[in-house]
């Protein structure tokens, strides 16, 4: 079968026209939503690291509102899934980053919610039961249920349902290996990539975990999956063109700009494992360039190549680049020569965030 591509957003304008009339506020509404259910939740660090979740992450859901702009007509199941999944993923990394434990099965347990969420028929569990800080008045069950309750209304999940438990799958790995101790960290993903490698074989080790840290083909198959009669094939050759290189690019982007950050923190960054900041801009232009060519297999990739240039413009363009006196430089080789494409979005992503109605 062929995807449709009827009611695609083709150019920047008409895409932002709909991100600013559609996206931002329903996802806004849904965020304010969940937002009132973290603010009851009994335990104080509980509480603390779900609203800072969405404080300093807010940017995460609204990108992925995108997804929804190319739907419009299934934005009332898109926005809140996509949301929902975000919303868990950024309060576990919360959780993990900032964690009072250091136990991989805890990390593991925590994550399973990830897995639950993308299995409408999975039963909640206590995602919690391995770690000191346990009551959350049912925040992190609200999330799950949320995300099954919007699957269930996907006509075509079951097609796509194994690629969007593969990724949530090596997501949860990524998760656990680098927040374990220190002295195991390295050691622990370089045996996990060497499992995974024939997956990614234009990527070094670093470069794949990195990928496996997006959401964004999550989010395209859901898309996909809101589409009557769509096949297995299908469903791959869509996972095929965002994994590794489109997934890839979104993180260590992400990576990029935190580097200060994770560096007080002592997190793992895997932009540190270039051998100078010429490498990592020679590495990150060749996985644009992958990037580019994997989405000519969809269809409507004038959509995909406007979500690539908007990663760029987004990332890019964020404040913590200008105190990181590296990163700005790393960041200027980057936009070298951009196309109008990522200064209009550019433009746009520092309008968002300087609005009123974002803060």
């Amino acid at each position: 079968m062929k995807l449709s591509t009827r009611h695609i957003p083709q150019s920047p304008i008409r895409l932002m026209i709909r991100v600013y009339k559609y996206v931002l506020p329903e996802v806004n509404a849904e965020l304010n939503r969940l937002r009132a259910i973290a603010l009851c939740i009994p335990d104080d660090e509980l509480r603390t690291q779900a609203i800072a979740s969405m404080d300093g992450k807010k940017f995460h859901c609204q990108g992925g509102g995108v997804y929804a702009a190319a739907k419009l007509d299934q934005r009332h199941i898109l926005i809140p899934l996509i949301v929902a999944l975000q919303t868990i993923s950024d309060y576990l990394d919360n959780l993990c980053d900032r964690s009072t434990s250091l136990d991989p099965d805890d990390f593991r347990l925590l994550h399973q919610s990830m897995l639950d969420a993308v299995d409408p028929q999975a039963p909640l569990r206590d995602y919690y039961a391995l770690r000191n800080e346990r009551d959350d008045g049912g925040y992190l069950h609200e999330l799950v249920q949320t995300c099954q309750a919007c699957i269930r209304k996907l006509p075509s999940y079951s097609s796509v349902q194994p690629f969007v438990t593969q990724l949530v799958g090596l997501y949860g790995d990524l998760q656990v290996y680098k927040h374990i101790k220190k002295d195991k960290r390295e050691t622990e993903l370089l045996a996990w990539w060497d499992k995974h490698r024939g997956l990614t074989p234009r990527l070094h080790w670093n470069e794949f975990a990195a990928a496996t840290g997006s959401t964004l083909a999550m989010f395209l198959l859901f898309l996909v999956a809101a589409e009557e009669g769509v096949t297995e094939a299908v469903a791959r050759g869509v996972r095929d063109a965002y994994f590794p290189h489109v997934c890839g690019l979104h993180i260590l982007l992400d990576y990029l700009i935190d580097q200060e950050e994770d560096r007080i923190g002592g997190d793992l960054n895997f932009c540190n494992y270039y051998e100078d900041q010429m490498k990592l801009v020679e590495r990150i232009g060749d996985i644009v360039e992958n990037a580019r060519q994997d989405v000519l297999a969809l269809p409507a990739p004038r959509f995909h190549r406007m979500v690539i240039e908007g990663l760029l413009a987004l990332y890019l363009s964020d404040p913590k680049v200008r105190g990181q006196e590296d990163v700005k430089r790393v960041s200027k080789r980057l936009m070298k020569k951009s196309p109008l494409t990522r200064l209009f979005f550019w433009g746009n992503s520092v309008l968002i965030r300087n609005s009123k109605a974002n803060r």
